[in-house]
């Protein structure tokens, strides 16, 4: 049994270190594609490449989420749902209720909690596929997000704020057309983003938890003839991918700074594809949160080139995106193809 769980982990992680390569790889030709193309218009500045963070920490919490699910074999689309609904509470609670913003962060967590913990139960024990399960909980919180309110509230809470204004300067960075150095800096919610990389890193290599992660999405069955309690691992996951999803959303809400019905809208689907483009298996039993923050990073890179470029539309980004997420479906598929020959 010993064996045949080592022998199956080290399958899993040689697939996955190839995906990860290709990943790591794509990014790097990409940016430095950028770096020269673009030099005259500072692409090649360090706060452009620290700016894939700054913009995207929301966006890189969620898809350690997604990724933890995908691994099981699972999916999750109400995420975008679930980080308007956090932001247009968390700005209701401070803006018309008068609640100080740490008990608005407090109820951001609750309400990821709350949707993991619904959402896990049904999907784990009463074996609801997660597809129907999630778009559900997609359509609710879009829902309770109108519902909460329908025009858009700024956050003007001085602790938020001052949160969300927060810098963290580099001793690196550039010196603009006048001589001076302008110092390149990170907001807290990076440093949050990529602590949550390395704990799910760290939770999904060193840990038993993560163990049965891959153990389930590599083949169910196998799993519980090795004892694996399924529905109880299946559901912890969910659980923690709503936690992220609250966080997330928080740290989303803390970039834009106020709620509103459309806010995140297709943020799952980014999440999804910075996951698969990360390297994450759709049919589960393969996937890293390191992969994932380059499927970040790639999403990041296209939507900074493009926004550099200055003449194509924004929607460019999505198309760009989905072409890239095809290719590695393909990738996955023809992998896979190749492991059940030998």
């Amino acid at each position: 049994m010993k064996a045949f769980s080592k022998d199956f982990r080290k399958k899993k992680m040689t697939g996955t270190g190839f995906l990860l390569l290709i990943t790591i790889s794509l990014f790097v030709i990409m940016y430095i594609g950028g770096m020269i193309v673009f030099a005259d218009k500072g692409f090649a500045k360090p706060q452009m490449f620290l700016n894939l963070f700054v913009s995207n920490a929301g966006l890189l919490v969620i898809a350690c989420g997604l990724t933890i699910v995908m691994i099981t074999g699972g999916i999750d689309i109400s995420v975008g749902s679930v980080t308007a609904l956090v932001c247009m509470v968390v700005a209701d609670l401070m803006e018309n209720k008068g609640m100080s913003a740490y008990v608005a962060v407090l109820a951001a967590l609750v309400i990821g909690l709350l949707f993991g913990i619904v959402q896990g139960f049904l999907i784990s024990y009463l074996e609801i596929q997660p597809f129907i399960v999630t778009l559900a909980g997609m359509f609710f919180g879009r829902g309770m997000t109108a519902i909460v309110s329908t025009d858009m509230i700024s956050i003007k809470n001085e602790v938020f704020l001052s949160w969300a204004n927060f810098r963290f300067y580099m001793p690196f960075g550039s010196v603009n057309k006048k001589g001076n150095f302008i110092p390149a800096y990170i907001p807290p919610t990076v440093i949050i983003a990529v602590v949550v990389v390395i704990i799910i890193a760290i939770l999904l290599k060193y840990r038993k938890f993560g163990r049965k992660l891959y153990a389930i999405g590599g083949n169910r069955q196998s799993a519980l003839m090795m004892g694996l309690d399924v529905k109880k691992t299946i559901f912890k996951a969910y659980v923690l991918d709503g936690f992220l999803a609250g966080l997330g959303g928080l740290l989303f809400c803390l970039n834009s700074c106020a709620g509103f019905v459309e806010q995140a809208k297709g943020l799952e689907m980014d999440a999804i594809s910075s996951a698969v483009i990360g390297g994450t298996l759709l049919s589960g039993g393969v996937g890293t949160p390191v992969g994932s923050l380059f499927g970040v990073l790639i999403k990041g890179t296209i939507s900074s080139l493009i926004t550099t470029q200055g003449s194509l539309s924004s929607w460019w980004v999505r198309i760009v995106l989905s072409a890239l997420l095809c290719f590695f479906i393909v990738l996955q598929s023809v992998i896979s193809s190749a492991k059940k020959k030998k």
